[in-house]
């Protein structure tokens, strides 16, 4: 077996075990979308919880909201991003492939680094003197550089002349900006505070291809943590080490993590610093997660577009003034690929592939297995091991094939433990019980299995 981890094998691996599908394939797919099937729904929910627990339900100083999605389009005119979420295109005129520009550059000159935000004459210039060929064709016939705004955009109303123009959220930011005065007004936080959320978002993305990795609908998670403006680098470098802890405590290796500042070119409009949480997928270093110091930026422009005033007043001073805001934003549907990835590992021994989830990830914690299918006491016994453990970890009982591939099944899914009821279970009460990473095999009494599995599953958890 070849021991590299490729995209290809995770693509595989997620549509055979159902982690992850290709989005309306039955009528031949729409690019750029995913959905996520069974397992991988259990594993994005896990990954959501662990986040929520982590950054909100542990904390004191963050609070948690659900905004809409649609939202007045006074909003996206307020935050900038009708006229500055943007991002540039090109096409290629010999066979009509459209692709971003920086993204095409990047991948046909990887020495060249990051090229994110550099003028666009400048890119035309590099594609031309470079010779860089269309992906598709293979020839050099493009169209010059261009912007494209990557909001989507929707019509609110059921008669077509009464139709208003609104925007799917390209970000999560904004529902929190917004909601900022009733926030203060019917909780009362103290600075530095946070509101954190999770939900889709919609970019129009044109660049093909790399999985989940970018993606037309997404899952974000995110929170806007609003600070004195003089402390803002003490809360920038904290966050920036809260980030990496949590992206350790995924499983991935430190070894594939770095940080990377954005250049001046390539600030989002909000932003004047912003550092990004690599990940090194097999095409290179790409982000993971982003860490922007948006300043008072947004709120100061709702204030003057809206005429609210959204100041916050110190409880000690009664100075009021615009709070500072830095904004961890974390990728779900991106990091679900990410964490395949790192959890994804060929045991060249045993001839298996073993998704190594931490324990606190995995869709399943327990598989139970008869050992023959259909035995009558073999699978009364099953079903009531299994019955007595479902209510403390999600478990599934497995009767389809024989053992082995019982076995090889639970390991690419990354079930840290399988329970085989057999013949002497009917004897003594015992059950064979097998370690997904070792694969090693030891006996213990059904009564011992809930502590056994309780202390076992929570020393593997991070």
């Amino acid at each position: 077996m070849d021991n590299q981890v490729t995209l290809e094998k995770i693509i595989s691996l997620s549509k055979r075990r159902g982690f992850i599908f290709s989005g309306s394939e039955i009528y031949g797919g729409l690019a750029n979308t995913y959905d996520f099937g069974p397992l991988g729904t259990e594993l994005k929910r896990n990954l959501l919880n662990h986040w929520w627990k982590t950054f909100v339900t542990n904390r004191q100083d963050m609070y948690g909201l659900d905004t809409s999605v649609l939202m007045s389009p006074k909003v996206w005119e307020a935050s900038g991003h009708t006229a500055s979420f943007t991002n540039i295109m090109i096409d290629c005129l010999e066979c009509n492939y459209r692709t971003r520009a920086d993204h095409m550059v990047e991948d046909a000159l990887p020495a060249l680094g990051n090229v994110e935000g550099k003028p666009l004459p400048e890119l035309d210039q590099i594609i031309a003197d470079n010779k860089i060929v269309c992906p598709k064709c293979k020839k050099q016939n493009w169209t010059k550089v261009r912007e494209f705004n990557q909001l989507f955009e929707t019509q609110i109303g059921i008669i077509t002349e009464g139709k208003n123009t609104a925007y799917l959220r390209g970000e999560l930011a904004q529902g929190m900006f917004v909601d900022f005065k009733q926030v203060l007004d019917s909780i009362h936080p103290k600075l530095p505070f946070g509101l954190a959320q999770s939900g889709k978002a919609f970019r129009n993305e044109i660049t093909m291809g790399k999985f989940t990795f970018r993606t037309l609908e997404f899952d974000l998670a995110e929170f806007e943590y609003f600070i004195k403006p003089e402390e803002w680098e003490k809360h920038f470098e904290y966050w920036k080490q809260e980030m990496y802890k949590f992206a350790v405590s995924l499983g991935l290796e430190e070894s594939k993590l770095r940080w990377r500042s954005h250049t001046k070119e390539e600030l989002s409009h909000y932003s004047s610093r912003t550092e990004d949480l690599e990940y090194q997928f097999p095409w290179g270093y790409k982000e993971m997660f982003g860490l922007a110091y948006r300043t008072d930026f947004d709120l100061k422009n709702h204030i003057e577009k809206s005429g609210v005033d959204l100041r916050y007043t110190d409880p000690y001073t009664q100075e009021k003034f615009i709070p500072h805001v830095i904004e961890p934003t974390f990728g779900l549907s991106r990091l679900v690929t990410i964490i395949l990835m790192g959890a994804y590992v060929e045991d060249l021994e045993k001839q298996r592939v073993v998704l190594k989830l931490p324990t606190i990830l995995a869709p399943y914690k327990v598989a139970v297995f008869p050992l023959v299918a259909n035995k009558e006491n073999i699978s009364a016994k099953a079903k009531e091991v299994f019955d007595s453990l479902k209510k403390s970890f999600p478990t599934v009982l497995d009767e389809r094939g024989n053992i082995g591939k019982r076995y090889f099944t639970q390991d690419e899914v990354g079930t840290p433990f399988c329970l085989t009821i057999d013949y002497q279970t009917l004897e003594d009460d015992t059950v064979t019980v097998r370690d997904r990473d070792t694969a090693t095999q030891q006996r213990i009494n059904v009564n011992d299995l809930l502590s056994f599995l309780n202390e076992n599953l929570n020393e593997r958890t991070l």
